[in-house]
């Protein structure tokens, strides 16, 4: 939760430096405050910024606040302004359990995604519903944009959607308007609280998505979108609801497969791999979900 540590203390006097202006700048912490929370630090061997919430001089939040400026990353601050509670990334950037996700983004990166000559967007599925892909998916995105570049989060789940209600945004016109050819303007929607994070929704809901997904306008689609952002996420359906999420798979051409503990059924997701992999999709991995 804290600031990170680091063997060469010039280093860590300037990173407590940084942090300690950024609270005086918007916490109103005087020079002297910041002079007797560094003694504190040096006292009981803790880190900045829990010397000033010990102090009594901030609350966690704004400490975790005054890291996110520090480090540059999207952060949705307490007090009302929170996104859903299930986008763990934005709401608790520095939590233990966030940086599965950041290790998780550094393999994507590295592996599949890091193929200069071939750049995918990543389909994010499931063999069953309920397997928590959405949750993946979208706290998956978050984590893209906190990296240098804009990150694109698509909704191609057109049977039951939920990025949209994750996201706060309106849902009326999205992909379905897009491969309809009914394309309105503002489709591609950016997440107020969080920098370089753009949501492209399911829309209205049609009574033909896998046609609709299966149309070459998707791939084209994609295409050009990949022009315009670093990163690109892709919800789908599970794979128990039909052909959809081996659609999207193929047109993405990379995906990342989620179970759940002690729920995913393996002989349904080994079928769904060896469809994809019968359709040359790049295979990132099964991701097991605990929660």
């Amino acid at each position: 939760m804290m600031n990170s540590t680091t063997n060469n203390s010039s280093q860590r006097a300037q990173d407590v430096d940084t942090l300690g202006e950024i609270l005086q700048r918007t916490k109103g912490l005087t020079a002297e405050q910041v002079e007797r929370a560094l003694d504190y630090q040096r006292q009981h061997g803790v880190r900045f910024g829990e010397a000033v919430v010990a102090l009594g001089w901030a609350h966690a939040d704004d400490v975790i606040w005054a890291l996110a400026q520090q480090f540059h990353y999207p952060y949705a601050p307490g007090g009302g302004a929170k996104l859903h509670s299930e986008l763990v990334v934005a709401n608790d950037p520095f939590c233990d359990d966030v940086e599965s996700f950041r290790d998780l983004r550094s393999q994507l990166v590295l592996g599949v995604l890091g193929d200069p000559g071939q750049r995918r967007a990543l389909a994010v599925s499931s063999s069953d519903t309920g397997d928590g892909k959405t949750f993946v998916a979208a706290n998956l995105a978050v984590a893209f944009s906190q990296l240098p570049g804009r990150t694109l989060i698509i909704d191609a789940n057109l049977r039951q959607p939920r990025l949209h209600k994750l996201f706060g945004v309106e849902p009326r016109t999205g992909l379905t308007n897009i491969l309809a050819g009914r394309c309105e303007h503002n489709v591609i929607q950016p997440v107020e609280q969080l920098a370089n994070l753009y949501l492209i929704p399911a829309g209205v809901l049609a009574p033909n998505p896998t046609e609709l997904l299966q149309r070459a306008s998707f791939s084209l689609l994609l295409r050009e979108l990949l022009a315009k952002f670093d990163h690109i996420v892709v919800d789908t359906p599970a794979f128990s609801a039909g052909s959809d999420a081996r659609i999207i798979a193929v047109h993405c051409g990379a995906a990342l497969l989620v179970g759940r503990k002690n729920y995913s059924r393996m002989p349904k997701m080994q079928s769904f791999v060896k469809l994809l992999n019968k359709s040359n999709v790049k295979i990132a991995g099964v991701l097991v979900n605990e929660h």
